[in-house]
Protein backbone atom coordinates (compact mmCIF):
# COMPACT_ATOMS: atom_id res chain seq x y z
CA UNK A 1 0.00 0.00 0.00
CA UNK A 2 1.64 3.13 -0.98
CA UNK A 3 0.82 5.24 2.10
CA UNK A 4 1.53 9.34 1.77
CA UNK A 5 1.09 11.70 5.02
CA UNK A 6 -1.74 13.56 5.44
CA UNK A 7 -1.62 16.96 7.46
CA UNK A 8 -4.47 18.81 7.53
CA UNK A 9 -5.46 22.07 9.28
CA UNK A 10 -9.07 22.55 9.50
CA UNK A 11 -9.30 26.23 10.33
CA UNK A 12 -6.13 27.78 10.08
CA UNK A 13 -2.64 27.47 8.44
CA UNK A 14 0.85 25.92 10.55
CA UNK A 15 1.99 29.56 10.63
CA UNK A 16 -1.27 30.90 12.23
CA UNK A 17 -1.22 27.98 14.63
CA UNK A 18 1.43 29.21 16.53
CA UNK A 19 0.10 32.28 16.94
CA UNK A 20 -3.51 31.06 18.03
CA UNK A 21 -5.15 29.09 20.61
CA UNK A 22 -6.45 26.57 19.11
CA UNK A 23 -5.27 22.89 19.62
CA UNK A 24 -3.68 21.10 17.20
CA UNK A 25 -4.68 16.87 17.28
CA UNK A 26 -2.60 14.76 15.57
CA UNK A 27 -4.28 11.23 14.94
CA UNK A 28 -1.39 7.92 13.91
CA UNK A 29 -3.38 4.77 12.35
CA UNK A 30 -2.33 2.89 8.84
CA UNK A 31 -6.33 2.62 8.29
CA UNK A 32 -7.73 5.74 6.54
CA UNK A 33 -11.20 4.73 7.31
CA UNK A 34 -10.24 5.32 10.93
CA UNK A 35 -8.65 8.69 10.57
CA UNK A 36 -11.53 9.56 8.25
CA UNK A 37 -13.80 8.56 11.19
CA UNK A 38 -11.75 10.27 13.88
CA UNK A 39 -11.10 13.89 11.83
CA UNK A 40 -14.91 13.68 11.40
CA UNK A 41 -15.75 13.34 14.72
CA UNK A 42 -13.04 15.73 16.16
CA UNK A 43 -13.42 18.69 12.95
CA UNK A 44 -16.74 20.28 14.87
CA UNK A 45 -15.43 20.37 18.06
CA UNK A 46 -12.60 23.58 16.58
CA UNK A 47 -9.39 21.89 16.72
CA UNK A 48 -6.39 21.51 14.43
CA UNK A 49 -6.31 18.08 13.00
CA UNK A 50 -3.01 16.51 11.90
CA UNK A 51 -3.44 12.67 10.13
CA UNK A 52 -0.38 10.10 9.77
CA UNK A 53 -0.66 6.46 8.25
CA UNK A 54 2.82 5.43 9.71
CA UNK A 55 5.01 6.03 12.92
CA UNK A 56 7.62 7.22 10.91
CA UNK A 57 4.66 10.12 9.64
CA UNK A 58 3.74 11.10 12.92
CA UNK A 59 7.36 11.76 13.73
CA UNK A 60 7.79 14.00 10.43
CA UNK A 61 4.55 15.98 11.29
CA UNK A 62 5.70 16.25 14.73
CA UNK A 63 8.65 18.10 13.37
CA UNK A 64 6.83 20.44 11.26
CA UNK A 65 3.80 21.38 13.89
CA UNK A 66 3.77 22.13 17.25
CA UNK A 67 1.20 19.22 18.48
CA UNK A 68 -0.85 19.48 21.66
CA UNK A 69 -2.01 15.98 21.79
CA UNK A 70 -1.59 12.53 19.73
CA UNK A 71 -3.69 9.67 19.83
CA UNK A 72 -2.14 6.61 17.71
CA UNK A 73 -3.10 3.39 16.98
CA UNK A 74 -1.34 0.03 19.07
CA UNK A 75 -1.01 -2.10 16.00
CA UNK A 76 0.96 -0.60 13.15
CA UNK A 77 3.24 -2.08 10.71
CA UNK A 78 6.96 -1.28 10.77
CA UNK A 79 6.83 0.93 14.11
CA UNK A 80 3.81 -0.05 16.59
CA UNK A 81 2.43 1.91 18.97
CA UNK A 82 4.44 1.33 21.83
CA UNK A 83 7.55 2.44 19.72
CA UNK A 84 5.88 5.33 18.35
CA UNK A 85 4.68 6.93 21.53
CA UNK A 86 8.12 5.97 22.81
CA UNK A 87 9.69 8.25 20.49
CA UNK A 88 7.31 11.08 21.13
CA UNK A 89 7.67 10.85 24.54
CA UNK A 90 11.28 11.54 24.57
CA UNK A 91 11.88 13.76 21.75
CA UNK A 92 8.35 15.87 22.84
CA UNK A 93 7.45 15.44 26.35
CA UNK A 94 5.00 18.09 26.39
CA UNK A 95 2.87 16.42 23.76
CA UNK A 96 -0.09 14.63 25.73
CA UNK A 97 -0.03 10.88 24.31
CA UNK A 98 -3.06 8.66 23.99
CA UNK A 99 -3.11 4.92 22.98
CA UNK A 100 -5.79 2.88 21.17
CA UNK A 101 -5.73 -0.51 21.26
CA UNK A 102 -7.63 -3.80 21.67
CA UNK A 103 -8.79 -5.62 24.38
CA UNK A 104 -6.22 -8.78 22.69
CA UNK A 105 -3.07 -6.76 23.15
CA UNK A 106 -2.64 -6.06 27.35
CA UNK A 107 0.85 -7.02 27.05
CA UNK A 108 1.41 -4.06 24.28
CA UNK A 109 -0.61 -1.88 26.36
CA UNK A 110 1.23 -2.63 29.14
CA UNK A 111 4.50 -1.99 27.22
CA UNK A 112 3.25 1.27 25.75
CA UNK A 113 2.33 2.77 28.97
CA UNK A 114 5.81 1.81 30.50
CA UNK A 115 7.70 3.28 27.53
CA UNK A 116 5.44 5.74 25.90
CA UNK A 117 4.31 6.91 29.67
CA UNK A 118 0.97 7.47 28.12
CA UNK A 119 -1.96 9.65 29.28
CA UNK A 120 -4.35 6.76 29.25
CA UNK A 121 -5.37 4.39 26.58
CA UNK A 122 -8.56 3.63 25.08
CA UNK A 123 -10.39 0.45 23.53
CA UNK A 124 -11.27 0.00 20.08
CA UNK A 125 -14.13 0.56 18.98
CA UNK A 126 -14.33 3.65 20.74
CA UNK A 127 -17.24 5.61 22.16
CA UNK A 128 -17.75 8.69 21.14
CA UNK A 129 -18.04 11.07 24.12
CA UNK A 130 -15.42 8.80 25.41
CA UNK A 131 -13.20 9.45 23.55
CA UNK A 132 -13.93 13.32 22.87
CA UNK A 133 -14.36 13.54 27.19
CA UNK A 134 -10.47 12.00 27.27
CA UNK A 135 -9.07 14.59 24.62
CA UNK A 136 -11.16 17.65 26.31
CA UNK A 137 -9.72 16.17 30.09
CA UNK A 138 -6.02 15.66 28.99
CA UNK A 139 -5.66 18.74 26.91
CA UNK A 140 -7.45 20.89 30.63
CA UNK A 141 -4.82 19.15 32.89
CA UNK A 142 -2.24 20.00 30.16
CA UNK A 143 -3.12 23.81 30.26
CA UNK A 144 -3.71 23.87 34.27
CA UNK A 145 0.30 22.32 34.34
CA UNK A 146 1.72 24.90 31.93
CA UNK A 147 -0.25 27.49 34.06
CA UNK A 148 1.21 25.93 37.28
CA UNK A 149 4.76 25.91 36.28
CA UNK A 150 4.18 29.16 34.92
CA UNK A 151 3.45 30.70 38.47
CA UNK A 152 5.68 28.50 40.32
CA UNK A 153 8.26 30.77 38.31
CA UNK A 154 6.90 34.09 38.61
CA UNK A 155 7.28 32.93 42.62
CA UNK A 156 11.03 31.27 42.52
CA UNK A 157 11.40 35.43 40.20
CA UNK A 158 9.72 37.21 42.85
CA UNK A 159 11.77 35.52 46.16
CA UNK A 160 15.19 36.06 44.55
CA UNK A 161 14.60 40.22 43.37
CA UNK A 162 13.34 39.43 47.48
CA UNK A 163 16.76 38.49 48.32
CA UNK A 164 18.33 41.49 46.49
CA UNK A 165 16.70 44.30 48.26
CA UNK A 166 18.87 46.93 50.66
CA UNK A 167 16.99 49.69 50.46
CA UNK A 168 13.96 51.13 52.10
CA UNK A 169 13.87 47.13 53.42
CA UNK A 170 10.85 46.90 55.40
CA UNK A 171 8.33 48.53 52.94
CA UNK A 172 10.02 46.88 50.13
CA UNK A 173 9.39 43.85 52.25
CA UNK A 174 5.96 44.51 52.80
CA UNK A 175 5.36 44.84 49.14
CA UNK A 176 6.76 41.86 48.09
CA UNK A 177 5.04 39.99 50.83
CA UNK A 178 1.54 40.77 49.65
CA UNK A 179 2.81 39.90 45.97
CA UNK A 180 3.91 36.72 47.07
CA UNK A 181 0.68 36.20 49.28
CA UNK A 182 -1.34 37.55 45.63
CA UNK A 183 0.66 34.88 43.63
CA UNK A 184 -0.36 32.02 46.85
CA UNK A 185 -3.85 32.64 46.85
CA UNK A 186 -3.66 32.48 42.80
CA UNK A 187 -1.70 28.94 43.45
CA UNK A 188 -4.73 28.07 45.92
CA UNK A 189 -7.12 29.02 43.40
CA UNK A 190 -6.03 27.18 40.59
CA UNK A 191 -5.35 24.11 43.20
CA UNK A 192 -9.00 24.09 44.19
CA UNK A 193 -10.12 24.54 40.63
CA UNK A 194 -8.40 20.99 39.71
CA UNK A 195 -9.72 19.60 43.09
CA UNK A 196 -13.27 20.37 41.61
CA UNK A 197 -12.77 19.62 37.86
CA UNK A 198 -11.57 16.25 38.94
CA UNK A 199 -14.22 16.08 41.37
CA UNK A 200 -16.84 16.30 38.99
CA UNK A 201 -15.53 14.32 36.42
CA UNK A 202 -15.40 11.57 38.45
CA UNK A 203 -18.85 11.99 38.95
CA UNK A 204 -20.07 12.46 35.73
CA UNK A 205 -17.56 9.47 34.45
CA UNK A 206 -19.45 7.53 37.33
CA UNK A 207 -22.97 8.53 35.68
CA UNK A 208 -21.52 7.67 32.60
CA UNK A 209 -20.77 3.54 33.86
CA UNK A 210 -24.08 3.98 36.20
CA UNK A 211 -25.56 3.65 32.59
CA UNK A 212 -24.80 0.38 31.67
CA UNK A 213 -26.01 -1.03 34.78
CA UNK A 214 -30.09 -1.56 35.17
CA UNK A 215 -29.71 1.06 38.69
CA UNK A 216 -30.43 4.14 38.42
CA UNK A 217 -27.87 6.48 37.39
CA UNK A 218 -27.86 7.68 41.54
CA UNK A 219 -26.69 4.29 43.03
CA UNK A 220 -22.78 4.54 42.76
CA UNK A 221 -22.93 8.50 44.73
CA UNK A 222 -24.97 7.11 47.58
CA UNK A 223 -22.18 3.91 47.93
CA UNK A 224 -19.63 6.67 47.54
CA UNK A 225 -21.59 9.07 50.18
CA UNK A 226 -21.61 6.48 52.55
CA UNK A 227 -18.86 4.46 52.02
CA UNK A 228 -16.72 7.78 52.64
CA UNK A 229 -18.81 8.57 56.30
CA UNK A 230 -18.00 5.20 57.38
CA UNK A 231 -14.41 5.98 56.31
CA UNK A 232 -14.39 9.38 58.30
CA UNK A 233 -15.85 7.61 61.21
CA UNK A 234 -13.24 5.10 60.99
CA UNK A 235 -10.64 7.80 61.41
CA UNK A 236 -8.85 7.48 58.22
CA UNK A 237 -6.92 10.44 56.83
CA UNK A 238 -8.82 13.21 54.41
CA UNK A 239 -6.56 11.55 51.49
CA UNK A 240 -7.85 8.09 52.52
CA UNK A 241 -11.54 8.73 52.83
CA UNK A 242 -11.57 10.68 49.12
CA UNK A 243 -9.89 7.50 47.83
CA UNK A 244 -13.01 5.49 49.45
CA UNK A 245 -15.60 8.20 48.19
CA UNK A 246 -13.85 8.29 44.46
CA UNK A 247 -13.61 3.97 44.89
CA UNK A 248 -17.45 3.94 45.54
CA UNK A 249 -17.94 6.28 42.49
CA UNK A 250 -15.99 3.94 40.27
CA UNK A 251 -17.26 0.28 41.72
CA UNK A 252 -18.88 -0.89 38.86
CA UNK A 253 -16.08 -0.17 36.12
CA UNK A 254 -14.24 -3.00 36.33
CA UNK A 255 -17.68 -4.45 34.23
CA UNK A 256 -17.92 -2.12 31.38
CA UNK A 257 -15.89 -5.01 29.18
CA UNK A 258 -18.39 -7.78 30.78
CA UNK A 259 -20.90 -9.22 28.11
CA UNK A 260 -24.34 -7.77 28.87
CA UNK A 261 -25.63 -11.09 30.63
CA UNK A 262 -23.09 -10.90 33.25
CA UNK A 263 -23.77 -6.96 33.85
CA UNK A 264 -27.71 -7.55 34.14
CA UNK A 265 -27.89 -10.55 35.79
CA UNK A 266 -27.58 -10.87 39.99
CA UNK A 267 -24.68 -13.01 40.87
CA UNK A 268 -26.46 -15.39 42.56
CA UNK A 269 -28.46 -16.21 39.20
CA UNK A 270 -24.90 -17.04 37.27
CA UNK A 271 -23.72 -20.31 36.00
CA UNK A 272 -20.50 -21.67 37.12
CA UNK A 273 -18.65 -20.04 33.95
CA UNK A 274 -19.54 -17.05 33.84
CA UNK A 275 -19.50 -16.59 37.69
CA UNK A 276 -15.60 -17.05 36.95
CA UNK A 277 -15.94 -14.84 33.84
CA UNK A 278 -18.11 -12.18 36.76
CA UNK A 279 -15.23 -12.57 39.45
CA UNK A 280 -12.38 -10.90 36.95
CA UNK A 281 -14.32 -7.21 37.50
CA UNK A 282 -12.16 -6.25 40.23
CA UNK A 283 -8.92 -6.82 38.45
CA UNK A 284 -10.54 -5.05 34.81
CA UNK A 285 -10.66 -2.22 37.19
CA UNK A 286 -7.79 -1.86 38.62
CA UNK A 287 -5.77 -2.24 35.06
CA UNK A 288 -8.30 0.32 33.84
CA UNK A 289 -6.76 2.92 36.31
CA UNK A 290 -3.06 2.06 35.94
CA UNK A 291 -2.18 4.97 33.85
CA UNK A 292 -3.43 7.57 36.10
CA UNK A 293 -1.02 8.02 38.92
CA UNK A 294 -3.41 9.94 41.07
CA UNK A 295 -5.75 7.23 41.09
CA UNK A 296 -3.28 3.92 41.81
CA UNK A 297 -4.79 4.05 45.57
CA UNK A 298 -8.28 3.55 44.34
CA UNK A 299 -7.50 0.81 41.99
CA UNK A 300 -5.71 -0.96 44.64
CA UNK A 301 -9.51 -0.51 46.65
CA UNK A 302 -11.48 -1.43 43.41
CA UNK A 303 -9.32 -4.63 43.12
CA UNK A 304 -10.12 -5.68 46.88
CA UNK A 305 -13.50 -4.55 46.84
CA UNK A 306 -15.11 -7.99 46.77
CA UNK A 307 -12.80 -9.82 49.26
CA UNK A 308 -14.54 -11.43 52.70
CA UNK A 309 -13.64 -10.79 55.98
CA UNK A 310 -13.38 -15.04 56.85
CA UNK A 311 -11.21 -15.17 53.40
CA UNK A 312 -13.81 -16.35 50.92
CA UNK A 313 -13.79 -13.72 48.70
CA UNK A 314 -11.45 -12.89 45.39
CA UNK A 315 -9.64 -12.13 43.47
CA UNK A 316 -6.50 -12.53 45.90
CA UNK A 317 -8.32 -14.58 48.85
CA UNK A 318 -7.78 -11.91 51.54
CA UNK A 319 -8.95 -12.02 55.01
CA UNK A 320 -9.15 -9.75 58.25
CA UNK A 321 -6.77 -7.23 58.50
CA UNK A 322 -5.04 -8.60 55.35
CA UNK A 323 -8.02 -6.40 52.94
CA UNK A 324 -7.46 -2.80 52.85
CA UNK A 325 -9.87 -0.90 55.69
CA UNK A 326 -10.79 1.00 52.53
CA UNK A 327 -12.20 -1.79 51.05
CA UNK A 328 -14.03 -3.31 53.85
CA UNK A 329 -15.72 0.69 54.14
CA UNK A 330 -16.54 0.23 50.19
CA UNK A 331 -17.82 -3.89 50.96
CA UNK A 332 -20.38 -2.72 53.60
CA UNK A 333 -21.33 0.78 51.86
CA UNK A 334 -22.10 -1.10 48.52
CA UNK A 335 -23.78 -4.10 49.61
CA UNK A 336 -26.42 -2.46 52.32
CA UNK A 337 -27.59 -0.77 49.02
CA UNK A 338 -27.29 -3.99 46.96
CA UNK A 339 -29.41 -5.71 49.74
CA UNK A 340 -32.12 -3.37 48.60
CA UNK A 341 -31.98 -3.47 45.16
CA UNK A 342 -32.02 -7.41 44.82
CA UNK A 343 -28.35 -7.64 43.65
CA UNK A 344 -27.42 -10.02 45.98
CA UNK A 345 -30.57 -12.02 47.31
CA UNK A 346 -33.49 -12.99 45.47
CA UNK A 347 -35.64 -11.10 47.72
CA UNK A 348 -35.27 -7.18 48.10
CA UNK A 349 -34.90 -6.07 52.28
CA UNK A 350 -35.97 -2.92 53.37
CA UNK A 351 -33.50 -0.46 54.77
CA UNK A 352 -33.85 -1.86 58.65
CA UNK A 353 -33.28 -5.86 56.84
CA UNK A 354 -30.88 -4.77 55.02
CA UNK A 355 -29.09 -3.65 58.15
CA UNK A 356 -29.99 -6.86 60.23
CA UNK A 357 -28.37 -8.65 57.82
CA UNK A 358 -24.70 -6.63 57.30
CA UNK A 359 -24.83 -7.23 61.10
CA UNK A 360 -25.35 -10.95 60.41
CA UNK A 361 -22.74 -11.71 58.49
CA UNK A 362 -20.24 -9.40 60.70
CA UNK A 363 -17.32 -11.63 61.29
CA UNK A 364 -17.76 -13.80 58.27
CA UNK A 365 -18.09 -11.35 54.93
CA UNK A 366 -17.55 -8.26 56.99
CA UNK A 367 -15.43 -6.42 59.10
CA UNK A 368 -17.24 -6.36 62.62
CA UNK A 369 -15.40 -3.16 63.07
CA UNK A 370 -16.44 -1.78 59.70
CA UNK A 371 -20.60 -3.02 60.59
CA UNK A 372 -20.44 -1.06 63.67
CA UNK A 373 -19.48 2.11 62.54
CA UNK A 374 -22.41 1.91 59.85
CA UNK A 375 -25.39 1.30 62.58
CA UNK A 376 -23.81 3.95 64.36
CA UNK A 377 -24.30 5.86 61.34
CA UNK A 378 -27.59 4.24 60.43
CA UNK A 379 -28.68 5.20 64.17
CA UNK A 380 -27.54 9.06 64.14
CA UNK A 381 -29.67 11.93 63.52
CA UNK A 382 -28.63 14.08 59.98
CA UNK A 383 -27.61 17.56 59.99
CA UNK A 384 -29.74 20.04 58.61
CA UNK A 385 -28.53 20.67 55.31
CA UNK A 386 -28.63 24.28 55.16
CA UNK A 387 -27.44 27.23 58.02
CA UNK A 388 -30.67 28.35 59.71
CA UNK A 389 -30.44 31.50 57.86
CA UNK A 390 -30.78 29.68 54.70
CA UNK A 391 -33.93 27.73 53.08
CA UNK A 392 -34.35 25.49 50.03
CA UNK A 393 -37.40 26.08 47.14
CA UNK A 394 -38.35 24.01 44.41
CA UNK A 395 -39.06 25.87 41.46
CA UNK A 396 -39.48 25.48 37.69
CA UNK A 397 -37.03 26.17 34.85
CA UNK A 398 -38.78 29.37 33.72
CA UNK A 399 -38.55 30.40 37.64
CA UNK A 400 -35.07 30.94 37.94
CA UNK A 401 -33.52 34.05 37.51
CA UNK A 402 -29.36 34.85 37.16
CA UNK A 403 -27.83 34.55 40.86
CA UNK A 404 -29.71 31.93 41.91
CA UNK A 405 -27.43 29.01 42.98
CA UNK A 406 -28.42 25.20 43.18
CA UNK A 407 -28.99 23.65 46.80
CA UNK A 408 -28.75 20.23 45.88
CA UNK A 409 -27.10 18.61 42.20
CA UNK A 410 -29.30 18.21 39.64
CA UNK A 411 -30.11 15.57 37.41
CA UNK A 412 -32.05 14.70 34.42
CA UNK A 413 -35.17 12.47 33.56
CA UNK A 414 -32.76 9.46 33.18
CA UNK A 415 -30.59 10.49 36.37
CA UNK A 416 -27.28 11.91 34.79
CA UNK A 417 -25.84 14.71 36.00
CA UNK A 418 -26.07 17.67 34.49
CA UNK A 419 -25.21 20.25 37.64
CA UNK A 420 -23.73 20.47 40.78
CA UNK A 421 -24.60 22.01 44.10
CA UNK A 422 -23.95 25.43 44.32
CA UNK A 423 -23.78 26.26 41.09
CA UNK A 424 -25.26 29.55 39.93
CA UNK A 425 -27.32 30.72 37.43
CA UNK A 426 -27.08 33.06 34.44
CA UNK A 427 -29.03 33.96 31.35
CA UNK A 428 -26.72 31.66 29.06
CA UNK A 429 -27.73 28.20 31.58
CA UNK A 430 -30.88 28.64 32.38
CA UNK A 431 -31.91 28.79 28.36
CA UNK A 432 -29.83 25.79 28.29
CA UNK A 433 -31.35 23.85 30.37
CA UNK A 434 -35.34 25.32 29.68
CA UNK A 435 -34.22 23.85 25.65
CA UNK A 436 -33.23 20.41 27.26
CA UNK A 437 -36.42 20.24 29.40
CA UNK A 438 -38.10 20.85 26.68
CA UNK A 439 -35.86 18.32 24.19
CA UNK A 440 -36.60 15.44 26.57
CA UNK A 441 -40.50 16.18 27.41
CA UNK A 442 -39.84 16.32 31.25
CA UNK A 443 -39.73 18.91 34.17
CA UNK A 444 -36.68 18.41 36.36
CA UNK A 445 -36.90 19.15 39.90
CA UNK A 446 -34.55 21.93 40.31
CA UNK A 447 -33.71 23.29 44.13
CA UNK A 448 -32.28 26.64 45.08
CA UNK A 449 -30.79 28.11 48.30
CA UNK A 450 -33.46 31.64 49.17
CA UNK A 451 -30.90 33.67 51.28
CA UNK A 452 -32.05 35.05 54.75
CA UNK A 453 -35.06 32.89 54.55
CA UNK A 454 -36.76 35.61 52.13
Amino acid sequence: MNQTTTAQSESNSPTERESSDVETLLFVDDERNILSALRRLFRPLGYNILLAESGAQGLALLEQHPVDLVISDMRMPEMDGAQFLSAVAERYPDTVRILLTGFSDLSSTIDAINRGKIYRYLSKPWEDTEITLAVRQALETKRLEREKRELMALTERQNLELKDLNDNLEQKVEQRTAELQQTADMLDLAFEEVKETYHNTMRVFAGLIGMRETLSGRHSERIAELAKQLAQQLQMTDAEADDVYYAGLLHLLGKLGLPDKLVEQPLYALGSADRKSYMQHPLNAQTALMPVEALQGVGGLLRAQEERWDGSGYPDGLKAAEIPLGARALAVARDYYGYQTGRILPDRLSPRAAQERLQLEAGKSYDPEVVAAFTGLANKDQPLPEEAKNREQQIGSDELAPGMRLSRDLYNSTHTLLLTKGREFNDVLIRKLINLERSERARFEIHVVVEGGA
